[in-house]
């Protein structure tokens, strides 16, 4: 009878799937198109903005709602924040929060799908995502909350086409830049690549950092069971993600900045949100929590 080595097959199935991740590849790729269309500020303000507004969707949406459920909404607002996660190209709204509740599950164990100290920094921030083992989870089972509704069920089977969408929007916005405004002395090549490439691509590696960065370099200003921090350049840079210790504490907060000084963008988006009753019921972190976090 033959002996199965458990880590040997676990190692073997943890193979990165080069045919499987050319779309991924492709777009990091036809970056460098940025050398032939040149850039301006237009387009630097285009790529912004397709930033901003896709990380909300990842981040407020992918994230805070569906994966920790950490406000309300309506079921058409709940398809928006689907939409908008979906075009950054990660993949849909049940994959993202499966996989995202699998990684607080089992955060810094062998169970945990991507953990730098166990896997490493490059399998952590963008190795995982480009193996075939983890697309082969039944959304329906491991996310049946979210998984019930048909539109959300569509977007995960066919992921790509929210992107298509927005790319098809950043090449009419392209058109009419070009056109109206010809002193701004920008092309739709130039529009598109930075508005949907070059803007896609840092979108991807914001996202991943807090996967790879937030779990080594920042401080901890929470006791928990494992590696994640706070860092103060990363929450700027993803909308408040950055305060990932605190999140690991709490999971349960929408707020991931928990004092006042912690600046959480997208916290200040939904609380804006609820002004206007589009979203609401929003969780907040336990007051001992916070008690036992200040002044550290």
């Amino acid at each position: 009878m033959k002996v199965v080595d458990n880590s040997e097959t676990a190692h073997s199935e943890n193979k990165i799937d080069i045919w499987g991740s050319i779309p991924f590849l492709s777009m990091h790729i036809i970056c460098i198109g940025v050398f032939f269309t040149g850039v301006s500020a237009t387009a630097l303000a285009v790529c912004f903005a397709a930033i901003v507004v896709r990380m909300f969707g990842v981040t407020g949406g992918f994230h805070r709602y569906f994966s920790h459920k950490t406000f309300k909404t309506s079921r058409a607002f709940q398809f928006v924040l689907a939409f908008l996660g979906t075009a950054s190209a990660q993949l849909g709204p049940l994959w993202w929060a499966s996989h995202h509740r699998r990684h607080h599950r089992f955060t810094d164990q062998e169970e945990d799908i991507h953990s730098p100290s166990i896997q490493g920094f490059f399998w952590a921030h963008m190795g995982w995502i480009m193996c075939k083992k983890n697309f082969k989870e039944d959304r329906t089972k491991s996310i049946p909350d979210f998984a019930q509704f048909a539109e959300l069920r569509f977007l995960d089977n066919y992921p790509y086409i929210p992107p298509m969408i927005f790319a098809g929007m950043i090449v009419v916005l392209g058109i009419w830049i070009s056109g109206a405004f010809p002193n701004l002395h920008t092309s739709v090549y130039q529009i598109v690549m930075w508005g949907f490439f070059v803007s896609t691509v840092i979108l991807y590696h914001l996202t991943f950092s807090i996967n790879s960065l937030a779990h080594i370099v920042g401080v901890q200003r929470f006791k928990t069971k494992d590696t994640s921090r706070n860092n103060f350049v990363l929450a700027l840079l993803t909308m408040g993600e950055g305060w990932h210790n605190n999140h690991h504490r709490y999971a349960g907060s929408e707020r991931q900045g928990f004092y006042w000084w912690q600046i959480d963008m997208t916290h200040y988006i939904l609380t804006l949100l609820s002004w206007l009753r589009i979203v609401w019921d929003i969780r907040k972190p336990p007051q001992q929590i916070l008690i036992e976090g200040r002044g550290k």
